[in-house]
């Protein structure tokens, strides 16, 4: 993690550049510590994160809220907390944010989110640049809502925003949004609008599977947005989340089983999509490797858990060394969108999480006990009328 931070840095030099790291990559407390010893920021989106953020020492002027789907109580908490901007993704929100800046008076600074119908060339699930896609609003509409901005008294419009999806590992597609973005820019600045940050988003995407998987140089991608923006005389912001954490990262696990099916080798492990739910959701190729220098015979095994989904598989028709009961496997490139996106389902505890550092280690997260996810609940015994 630390070399990653240092090398963007190194490629940021010389740019008014914030980093605010994607706090759902990994939003554990420790995490987010590394990042505000860095002096990053970190980019939420929801209330639950701002509240890691602040925990873990990260300044409330150095986060921004984005987010398609900002409740109000999440609005006026951030409001009540001074975050630095919100990144504003529909008419709805922008005037809600209005309402409320005015009700606490104060100014909100803001950003609008554009997407500029530019396909990111990743999986479907993690595109948000299209114009089908859920997130940010077209440019012929941001266009309307600059020419409004005498309506907004409490709102401070002076920023762009703009995030085409995530494991992006072409930099077409990034330069191709960024020129868009970049136009609009020099079209509102023309018209006397005063843009005073654009937030270039993050999405660059590591390597799962090595061999296929080619990621961006950061300094490479760091080129294209000092290219693209040239001349911009604010603040660039970056939400870089994977590309820190996701190599960063294993998720160990233990064979249970090996089970001979009729037509397949099941490899049944203690792990499952509770604890690490991309490959069910997004069909994501992860490598797994036995935790042990003995030499064995290949074999092909599909990886499965124990969790009660035909989709709780991990790897199929996989090839790797030939496992027996109780051995350890690491399950690599877990570091991003792992612990923070586990669940208990099948009422299964959350696992412990590890932070090694130079040949320490540290419990970051214990194991949760049945008794800690059980706290929140109770019989029904206090009936009230509806």
């Amino acid at each position: 993690i630390r070399q990653r931070v240092g090398a963007l840095q190194a490629a940021l030099g010389g740019l008014d550049a914030l980093v605010c790291y994607a706090a759902k990559a990994n939003s554990n407390v420790a995490i987010m510590q590394l990042m505000a010893e860095a002096g990053f920021g970190a980019d939420i989106v929801s209330a639950g994160e701002m509240h890691r953020s602040l925990r873990a020492g990260i300044a409330a002027e150095r986060i921004v809220f984005s987010g398609v789907g900002k409740s109000v109580d999440e609005i006026d908490e951030a409001l009540a907390t001074g975050v630095a901007r919100f990144n504003v993704e529909s008419e709805d929100e922008l005037y809600l944010l209005q309402r409320l800046a005015s009700a606490r008076n104060v100014v909100a600074h803001a950003a609008v989110r554009i997407n500029p119908d530019v396909d990111a060339l990743t999986h479907e699930k993690i595109s948000t640049g299209k114009s089908e896609n859920k997130f940010g609003i077209g440019i012929d509409e941001a266009r309307r809502w600059f020419s409004g901005t005498a309506e907004l008294t409490h709102v401070c419009l002076d920023g762009l925003h703009v995030h085409i999806g995530s494991q992006m590992l072409t930099l077409e597609p990034i330069r191709t949004a960024l020129q868009r973005v970049a136009a609009f820019w020099r079209e509102l600045a023309a018209a006397g609008h005063a843009i005073n940050s654009i937030d270039v988003g993050g999405g660059l995407g590591v390597c799962y599977r090595a061999g296929r998987d080619r990621p961006i140089a950061v300094e490479d991608y760091v080129d294209v947005i000092r290219g693209a923006l040239a001349g911009f005389g604010g603040r660039i912001v970056l939400e870089p989340g994977r590309w820190l954490m996701a190599e960063a990262g294993a998720l160990l696990t233990r064979v249970i089983r090996v089970k001979q099916g009729r037509q397949r080798c099941f490899l049944v492990v203690d792990a499952a999509m509770t604890e690490l739910l991309r490959p069910s959701l997004y069909d994501a190729w992860h490598e797994i490797v036995p935790v042990t220098q003995e030499p064995r015979a290949p074999q092909i095994y599909d990886i499965v858990g124990p969790v009660c989904e035909t989709g709780d598989t991990f790897a199929v028709n996989r090839q790797m060394p030939r496992c027996e009961a109780g051995d350890l496997l690491m399950i690599k490139t877990t570091g991003a969108y792992g612990a923070s996106m586990a669940s208990n389902y099948n009422s299964r505890p959350l696992a412990a999480e590890i932070l090694l550092n130079r040949g320490r280690y540290a419990v970051v997260r214990r194991r949760q006990t049945l008794e800690d996810m059980l706290a929140g609940e109770q019989p029904a015994q206090n009936w009230e009328r509806v």
